[in-house]
């Protein structure tokens, strides 16, 4: 049982409809939860209907058509189901979703108005108003209690008015993810003598090594290790010109574990050797 939704760690509701509902209401034929997505494939397609999820944990790939979407804790999804979509897991890691296949009503035309404005993925103020309303939809459809049908609808409803007053996506990670990649930056450059892997980073930071590393590219254009190798050499070049410390050990203090791999590293950055250097500025 998974605490922090009540559900199981993995499950899938087929919902059962009646003609009456599916004339009068929104409602769902499937519904579901996983702990990792590796083990879950979804790649229905049907011109009537809609798949609305979010993303519990981890990073995913959503893939509409020829569009492709990283996303990550806190980022929910709703598109059409007229073409070739899946969702998997980005990189090595588990990856966890929710999600509501669904149609009826006048959700066409919901999705219609969002499209215009959205790229299928958007970023909800109140995360846990999206994961309590499918959580409730999935409950309710395995325990199949009285007056199912309306109370579904009116969840789906609720779905439906979060994705359209949701923030932009796309301005909402891009400002996040720039915030977060600042903070990444400043770590970097406070603890750059320290032992710094791309898999702590990830820890420390909550944010999957492959997501992190691409976008902090991007960002940046350089890699984090390319960052803490230049860090590491500035402060070598004030110890050389400001201290009697032998190179040796203006390698450990700058966090090189190997000499010889200081030199070659200070030797491409500067094109001087750490000796040419220091006398540069001695004489």
């Amino acid at each position: 049982m998974n605490e922090e939704y009540g559900l199981r760690d993995d499950i899938k509701v087929i919902c059962t409809v009646g003609a009456s509902a599916k004339k009068a209401f929104f409602y769902a034929l499937e519904a579901g939860k996983t702990s990792d997505s590796r083990t879950c494939g979804i790649h229905q397609k049907n011109d009537e209907y809609l798949f609305y999820g979010c993303v519990t944990h981890g990073t995913g790939e959503l893939h509409c058509g020829n569009d492709v979407h990283i996303i990550e804790k806190g980022d929910c999804f709703f598109t059409a189901c007229s073409g070739s979509y899946s969702f998997n897991c980005y990189g090595d890691e588990p990856c966890g979703i929710m999600w509501i296949y669904f149609g009826g009503a006048t959700s066409r035309e919901y999705y219609d108005i969002f499209s215009a404005r959205s790229a299928n993925v958007f970023r909800p103020a109140a995360f846990d108003k999206i994961t309590n309303a499918i959580t409730d939809i999935i409950r309710i459809n395995e325990e199949k209690i009285e007056d199912s049908d309306v109370i579904t609808s009116g969840l789906i409803m609720q779905l439906l008015t979060m994705a359209l007053t949701s923030e932009s996506r796309i301005e909402a990670v891009d400002s996040a993810l720039k915030q977060k990649l600042l903070v990444v930056n400043l770590y970097i450059e406070e603890h750059f003598t320290e032992d710094i892997s791309l898999e702590k980073l990830s820890a420390e930071f909550y944010i999957s090594k492959y997501y992190l590393s691409r976008e902090y590219k991007k960002v940046y254009g350089k890699t984090i290790f390319q960052h803490i190798i230049a860090c590491r050499i500035a402060y070598g070049k004030q110890l050389l010109r400001f201290s009697d410390n032998s190179v040796e050990e203006i390698a450990h203090l700058c966090g090189f574990n190997d000499q010889s791999y200081f030199v070659r590293q200070f030797k491409k950055s500067e094109n001087l050797t750490c000796f040419a250097y220091r006398r540069m500025w001695r004489e």
